[in-house]
């Protein structure tokens, strides 16, 4: 039983398989219905078998079990009888997810091969995660990615057990969110003229007009979608930087006294544009529209704001701004940029909401319900745990997958830091530094996925596949703390079952062995692969 990511604890009983037929069943309460519904339709797909409703303890079976947790599950084959028992509904997706693995790669088909030998091994499995947050983020603003393709990535995320899809919406290079009340933010805002093509010190643009945006009911598709599967959708709206694309839109949200904002267009750079928000009560309100409709299209409890690398040049320039922090009692532009933040902190704990953002906005200081993003390496989660703020560790020096996957010069666009497969799996979220009470606050790890080097489904599953494999096992499983201590050999032998499934898929991941052929990207004579990209 080749499982990824790697239960707790699971048996093997060689002589106790479970042959299934066409009088097999499925059978679940009411509580677990997106569980069975979900178990139905794709074993149903890819087996032809009907799995129509039965009787208790007969068939496969799913129960809610009140002494689990509501993320785990308990799995035990015997012939004619396959019960799954889990804590909640979440426990019972998982645990359908584990089920559908059982059966092999070609359960992972959208129609049958085969219309017999479908056997689930017999087997006892116990199982429960690691970590309450297991998050993916998806940057569709640098690259818009079609909602079919989103809904595809969320069926990637639910098939390893990721729990959450940080969706970035805005940034300098485009707004994503349709927002009714600000009709601009997309009909403007949402297309650029050209994009950079490659490495940022090329200066190449494609000099295609770049663009799209996701409707109201898109998004409530995206989340309604993603929650039948287990999954949390957290919105980002960045604020007060990365906004170019919203200034370009309303220049009224721009540092007027000190750029012409009539005549700025969305970015067609990478990087970080100077163009900020201006700090007026008027922008508050404007974004307080828009996170109202925000906060109607997305139930998450957190929703993510940014808050990080804001350039103050327009603030030390603006005598606007200048007047501003004196009237607020400040001390400088650093300052200014936590009265936004803290603004909106309280804003949304008032609607029962929690802000998140990159560990930025520990400057200043935090209201005890906000929560970190640590990027820039572990030392702002270190520093926001031991505060007793919430922390998702995702340092870029680990799992920011943009990133290339090896040092050779064919790797496509190959900039930021070196992290391959094996550097990934023995990723460590809980620093050494925190205490156990500390520790508590880190609840759980994601890998970014930002786009500017990603125009397509396919670029992100090469980028993604298959270190988001060995991403879910760091934060589903019981793995030794210390990463010289983690079986990697162990896993890639699983993996290469496990890569057969992503076949089925249709997942175009980097090969062990480098890049497709289509993927190669030489790098030009004289100019060294990039460093570290100074964005996030």
């Amino acid at each position: 039983m080749d499982l990824i990511p790697a239960p707790s604890s699971a048996a093997r009983r060689p002589d106790e398989d479970y042959p299934l037929d066409a009088a097999t069943t499925l059978t679940a309460p009411p509580a677990l219905a997106d569980a069975e519904r979900w178990l139905r339709a794709t074993l149903s797909a890819a087996t032809g078998l009907p799995l129509g409703p039965g009787r208790p303890g007969a068939g496969i079976e799913l129960v809610q079990d009140g002494t689990l947790a509501a993320e785990a599950y308990r799995i035990t084959v015997r012939p004619g009888h396959a019960l799954l028992a889990a804590g909640g509904p979440a426990g019972a997706l998982w645990g359908a997810q584990t089920l559908r693995q059982l059966l092999g790669p070609d359960a992972y088909r959208r129609s049958p091969l085969r219309h017999e030998g479908w056997v689930l091994p017999g087997a006892d499995i116990e199982d429960a995660p690691r970590f309450g947050w297991r998050g993916a983020l998806l940057d569709v603003a640098r690259h818009f990615l079609p909602k079919a393709d989103v809904l595809r990535f969320v069926d990637l995320l639910a098939a390893h057990k990721l729990n959450v899809l940080h969706l970035h919406l805005t940034d300098d290079q485009g707004w994503r969110v349709e927002i009714k009340r600000y009709p601009r933010l997309t009909a403007r805002g949402s297309w650029r003229d050209r994009s950079m093509v490659g490495y940022r010190a090329g200066q190449r643009r494609d000099d295609r007009p770049h663009g799209g945006f996701y409707t109201q009911d898109d998004l409530r598709e995206i989340v309604a979608y993603a929650a039948a599967r287990g999954i949390t959708v957290v919105p980002e709206i960045d604020l007060p930087g990365h906004t170019q694309a919203a200034v370009a839109a309303y220049p009224e949200l721009g540092n007027t006294d000190v750029v012409d904002t009539a005549a700025l267009g969305v970015w067609t750079d990478w990087g970080v544009s100077h163009n900020v928000l201006n700090a007026s009560e008027e922008t508050l309100r404007f974004f307080e529209g828009v996170l109202e409709e925000v906060l109607e299209l997305f139930p998450s409890e957190f929703v993510h704001l940014g808050g990080d690398e804001c350039p103050k040049e327009q603030w030390k320039d603006s005598a606007a701004a200048q007047a501003r922090i004196r009237e607020l009692g400040l001390a400088n532009e650093d300052e200014l940029q936590s009265h936004l933040i803290r603004h909106f902190d309280r804003w949304l704990a008032e609607r029962g909401r929690r802000l998140i953002g990159w560990d930025e906005i520990l400057e200043g200081g935090l209201a005890p319900g906000a929560a970190v993003s640590s990027w820039r390496g572990f030392g702002g989660g270190i520093a926001a745990a031991k505060a007793g703020h919430d922390v998702v560790m995702c340092p870029e020096q680990h799992v920011y997958f943009d990133h290339r996957q090896a040092d050779g010069p064919d790797e496509p666009i190959p900039v930021g830091f070196v992290r391959t497969l094996e550097d990934v799996y023995r990723f460590e979220p809980v620093p050494k530094q925190l205490d156990a009470a500390a520790a508590r606050h880190v609840i759980g790890t994601q890998a970014n996925l930002w786009s500017e080097f990603m125009d397509s489904a396919r670029d992100i599953d090469y980028r993604a596949f298959p270190r988001l494999v060995a991403f879910a096992e760091v934060a589903w499983s019981a793995l030794p703390a210390e990463p010289a201590e983690r079986d990697f050999a162990g896993f890639e032998r699983r993996l290469t079952t496990h890569l057969k499934a992503l076949d089925a898929l249709g997942v175009e991941y980097r090969p062990a062995d480098g890049p497709h052929p289509w993927q190669r990207w030489p790098a030009p004579a004289g100019r060294p692969i990039e460093g570290p990209p100074p964005v996030r």
